[in-house]
């Protein structure tokens, strides 16, 4: 008993630098990891940062990685390099299962964090992917929260927006309208371009630059269909497109009845039915 002890307290005197390393380098470690930890936050947006779910993510992933470097260099310091050895292997092993088991959540997680830093779209803009349109109220690490015009809430995973083509309607703030109007046969179609034309340049929300364009769109049975496009800035004014359709296609409706042009509603059909006057002699034998 007293030879095993003395071999004990031997071997504790000879390990105790070993020990004392490994502490301390664990320690540091984990200082560091909350020093890293804090500085990746305050890179990342500082105090505003502190309530968003992905800033608190990577924050979190950076101070284990450090704590779990700290735990592997500690037990190789004291001689537990196997120990070291098996517990990196088994943490890739359960990596790699998890991986498998929950590759969809890993996926979209993955997705999330990429878009968080892509910044091809936030919140307030209005977008469409995989044919669902909305403007986004939340984007989170697994999905993004966007809202319809109808009033639908649909949660898309971060996977699908980030693997489908995005369209963003409102990153510059420049949206281009446009609707048609038929104009009869027997009307001067240029005239009725430049009257258009005219009556959009004047409206006060629409914009000079990128100019607004009056085209032909078809030869219907009864009318001649014409276009109409202009621009607006959605940063400038807090009107959304469809009032300033609504009140272009006013202004260009009440144009087109002063100047006496027969537009698609009025048009019954290209040809003029008058009345037509017969008279029938009848002989009598």
């Amino acid at each position: 008993m007293q030879e095993s002890f003395e071999l004990l307290a031997d071997r504790i005197i000879q390990t105790t630098p070993q020990i004392l390393a490994a502490i301390t380098s664990l320690v540091v470690l984990i200082f560091i990891g909350r020093l890293a930890s804090n500085g990746v936050g305050r890179l990342l947006g500082g105090e505003r940062a502190k309530g968003v779910k992905q800033v608190r993510l990577i924050k979190r992933l950076v101070r284990w990685a450090f704590n779990v470097l700290g735990l592997v260099i500690a037990l190789h310091l004291v001689g537990l390099t196997q120990v070291a050895t098996s517990f990196l292997a088994a943490g890739g092993v359960v990596a790699v299962v998890l991986g498998f088991a929950f590759r969809e959540i890993g996926e979209n997680l993955l997705a999330g964090l990429f878009l968080s830093f892509s910044r091809s779209f936030d919140v307030g803009d209005l977008i469409e992917s995989n044919g669902i349109r909305g403007v986004v109220q939340r984007i989170e690490i697994r999905d993004v929260h966007i809202r319809t015009a109808d009033g639908c809430d649909i949660f898309i995973p971060s996977a699908t927006i980030y693997k489908n083509p995005l369209h963003n309607f409102t990153r510059d703030g420049l949206r281009r309208g446009s609707f048609t109007i038929g104009i009869d046969y027997g009307d001067d179609l240029q005239k009725a371009r430049e009257t258009l034309l005219k009556a959009v340049q004047e409206h006060k929300l629409t914009l000079a630059n990128p100019k607004a364009n009056i085209q032909i769109a078809a030869f219907n049975a009864a009318f001649v269909e014409l276009e109409v496009l202009f621009w607006i800035d959605t940063f400038s004014n807090e009107h959304g497109l469809g009032e300033i359709r609504s009140q272009v296609m006013d202004d260009c409706h009440k144009v087109l009845a002063e100047k006496g042009f027969t537009y698609s509603s009025n048009v019954t059909t290209a040809v003029d039915m008058l009345p037509v006057s017969v008279n029938i002699d009848s002989e009598k034998k």
